[in-house]
C-alpha cells in the first residue's frame, strides 16, 4: 500500500512546518473577502478540512488556534480525533464527506455537525441514532447543485420535500444546507442558488466554498467555508 501524492493546481505539498503559515494565508484571504463583501468577518467560520492528514499534521493548526477541523471519513475520524480532542477537548468537528446509513450511529457519536444529510433513509437513520444517544449533531441537507449524478446531495427542486420528511417525520433540527459545485462551472450560480433555497426556508447555515473558491462563496453568503488544500497541501491517495 502506497501513497501518491496529488498535486492541486500545480501547488507543492505543504510541509508540516507551513501549516501554520497556511492557516494564517486563508484567515487573511476570508478577511478580505468579508470586507469586500461588507461583511463582518466573524460571521464567516472557516471549516480546516483535515482528510488524510495524519494526527501529527492536524497538530500546528492546533497550536495556531484552528478549532474547527471537517473530515470525510467516519472511520479515518475514529482513528485520530478521540487522541486529539482528549488534548484540545474545545474542537468541533465536522463530516462534510458522505455518510452511508450504518455509519450513522458512529457519525453521531463522533461528530458535531454533519453536512451531508441528502435523502430520506439516512434521516431516518440519523434520527434513530441521535434518539438512542441522547446527542445531536446539528445537521445540514446537501444539495447538488449541478444535478451530477456521480456526486451526493439532493437536487434542488426536491429539498423542499426532504427537508419537510426531516422535519415533520423524524423530527430532526436542519439548520442549514450544503453544496459541492461543479469542478468546470463557475461557483457562483450555484451558491446563489443554494443561498436562495436556504432564505426561503430560514435556514441559517451556509456551508459552500473550499480552497479554490471560498472568497467568491463568501460573497454569496457562506456562513462556513470548507479549506484543506490551502492550509495542509497536497492530499494523498491510498493506492
Amino acid at each position: 500500500m502506497t501513497d501518491t501524492p496529488i498535486p492541486p493546481a500545480g501547488k507543492p505539498p505543504v510541509g508540516e512546518a507551513d501549516v501554520a503559515a497556511g492557516l494564517a494565508e486563508v484567515r487573511a484571504g476570508i478577511r478580505r473577502a468579508a470586507a469586500d463583501a461588507e461583511r463582518d468577518p466573524a460571521t464567516v467560520h472557516l471549516i480546516a478540512v483535515s482528510k488524510t492528514v495524519p494526527a501529527k499534521g492536524i497538530v500546528p493548526a492546533l497550536e495556531a488556534g484552528q478549532r474547527v477541523f471537517g473530515e470525510n471519513y467516519v472511520q479515518e475520524s475514529r482513528g485520530k480525533w478521540p487522541d486529539l480532542r482528549a488534548r484540545y477537548p474545545d474542537v468541533e468537528l465536522h463530516l462534510v464527506g458522505p455518510l452511508q446509513s450504518n455509519k450513522a450511529r458512529e457519525a453521531v457519536e463522533l461528530f458535531d455537525v454533519i453536512h451531508s444529510l441528502d435523502r430520506l433513509s439516512l434521516a431516518a437513520a440519523l434520527a434513530k441514532e441521535i434518539a438512542r444517544a441522547g446527542r445531536a449533531p446539528r445537521l445540514l441537507i446537501q444539495v447538488n447543485t449541478g444535478d451530477e449524478p456521480q456526486k451526493g446531495g439532493v437536487a434542488p427542486d426536491a429539498v423542499d420535500v426532504l427537508l419537510a420528511e426531516c422535519i415533520g417525520t423524524h423530527g430532526l433540527a436542519i439548520e442549514g444546507l450544503m453544496c459541492v459545485p461543479p469542478v468546470d462551472d463557475p461557483p457562483s450560480a450555484h451558491f446563489a442558488l443554494l443561498g436562495a433555497i436556504a432564505r426561503r426556508h430560514n435556514l441559517p447555515i451556509l456551508s459552500m466554498g473550499m480552497s479554490a473558491d471560498y472568497p467568491a462563496a463568501i460573497q454569496m453568503g457562506a456562513t462556513h467555508v470548507r479549506v484543506g488544500t490551502s492550509i495542509f497541501g497536497a492530499r494523498t491517495r491510498t493506492a
